[in-house]
């Protein structure tokens, strides 16, 4: 998708209020990706991505920059813990292990992509498999039975949905279940081992019309599909468009144990030097090199400093920017003109109950404004500390929502917000809401 890098904060401001630092760092660093896709051969391999590191409290959209930023331009996208990973030599997961994800992630969105492409074609073609069962099915019933379920033509019957719940028998491929033969390592199938001696074995199954209706379209897409051509894209999208976010970095910074070695501090960090700085790694759909993912590491880097990471991987990311603290007015904002706010899922939530929530303005000022006193008080949380608030606030009538009831207004006003959220203001007690 080509989008400019204002048009990129745009689209990000939907979801994540603030923050505008954050999101123009990573919006030039995406529209340099373009620009340097348009150069020639030669000088595009010049040209890596200057990677970026958050600083920030937790809550505050590290994780959902990056996120929202990758799902924007359908880019092959994994999200990391720096302290799941241990030094080589250690039982533990492996660094590797986050560009082998990546592999994995880019193969499933071109396969996705591949099969949205045959789709209609697979639709035939798994139409036709199941209409073939339904007709043995009809033979095989007799009197009375036969004519009510199967009166009227099969094929407009089936597409209306009249047939999703008949139980059938179809004839599926069975695939070996992958499996972690290292712990930490790469999952690895049967089939990967001895060959293709596994993947075509066939078995029966029972299963509902509509049911049947989905393994048979995933069988016949797969078909169509040119697994070869799928995973040589997987490849050159995941090196070339890949976004690895490793959170938690502030959690390894440190000078570690002067003693001997710290297996999850400065030895993880010279691990991952080298896939940062560029490298190839082994994955089961090929090798990639790592030279042009764009990596982005987040910490709230409250004990640690940025500087206490070894200079060597400092160096690699260029690009730092401060997240600050949410204000009164962000909350506010969250709660209101996000997409997919938190108002609106509670409302929409409650509406199956036939519960109709209505906010006015002084309670959601009243709300944010707690959300504030309570970081301020106790741990900053960020954003999260909304979710603690409105499921403080709305407990009662989630738990009394429920039965034949008709459609009921609530209107939630601040004298309904302080009331419930007396307990909540007053003695600070949230040890049933520690996130």
């Amino acid at each position: 998708m080509n989008l400019s890098p204002k048009q990129i904060v745009n689209q990000l401001d939907k979801y994540i209020i603030g923050q505008s630092d954050a999101k123009k760092a990573v919006a030039i660093a995406l529209r340099n990706r373009y620009r340097r896709a348009q150069l020639p051969s030669e000088v595009r391999e010049e040209i890596t991505p200057k990677n970026i590191i958050m600083k920030g409290p937790t809550g505050v959209g590290k994780t959902e920059i990056a996120r929202r930023l990758a799902k924007l331009v359908r880019a092959p996208f994994v999200k990391v813990e720096a302290t799941k990973y241990t030094e080589v030599g250690y039982v533990g997961k492996d660094v590797e292990g986050m560009v082998r994800d990546l592999a994995e992630c880019s193969y499933r969105l071109v396969k996705a992509e591949k099969e949205e492409e045959v789709k209609t074609k697979a639709t035939k073609a798994a139409e036709k498999r199941i209409l073939k069962i339904l007709a043995e099915a009809k033979k095989e019933e007799k009197g009375d039975l036969a004519k009510e379920v199967f009166e009227g033509n099969l094929l407009e019957n089936f597409r209306k949905g009249a047939y999703d719940n008949f139980p059938i028998e179809i004839e599926v491929t069975d695939v070996p279940q992958a499996m972690e033969l290292v712990p930490g390592g790469a999952a690895i199938s049967i089939g990967n081992i001895f060959g293709d001696m596994f993947q075509h074995k066939k078995k029966k199954r029972r299963m509902s019309v509509k049911e049947a209706f989905e393994v048979a379209l995933t069988e016949e897409a797969d078909k169509l599909v040119d697994e070869d051509a799928v995973k040589d894209e997987a490849l050159r999208r995941a090196e070339n468009e890949g976004i690895i976010f490793i959170d938690e970095i502030d959690k390894i910074a440190g000078k570690g144990n002067r003693g001997g070695a710290d297996v999850s501090r400065e030895g993880v960090q010279r691990d991952i030097l080298p896939i940062v700085e560029g490298c190839t790694v082994v994955t089961k759909y090929g090798p990639i090199k790592t030279d042009f993912i764009l990596f982005i590491a987040a910490g709230a880097f409250h004990v640690a400093a940025v500087e206490d990471l070894i200079p060597e991987l400092q160096g690699r990311f260029p690009v730092s920017v401060e997240l600050k603290s949410l204000t009164k007015e962000d909350f506010v904002k969250i709660l209101t003109e996000t997409e997919n706010s938190l108002v609106f899922q509670y409302s929409t939530l409650l509406r199956v109950d036939n519960i109709d929530l209505q906010f006015d303005e002084g309670a959601i000022e009243r709300i944010a404004e707690v959300s504030v006193e309570l970081n301020a008080t106790s741990e900053d949380i960020g954003a999260r500390r909304l979710h603690t608030v409105m499921e403080y606030l709305l407990e009662d009538i989630s738990f009394n929502a429920g039965g034949d009831y008709p459609l009921f207004t609530l209107n939630i006003g601040k004298k309904y917000v302080d009331e419930h959220l007396a307990k909540l203001t007053g003695d600070r007690n949230l040890k049933k809401y520690v996130l």
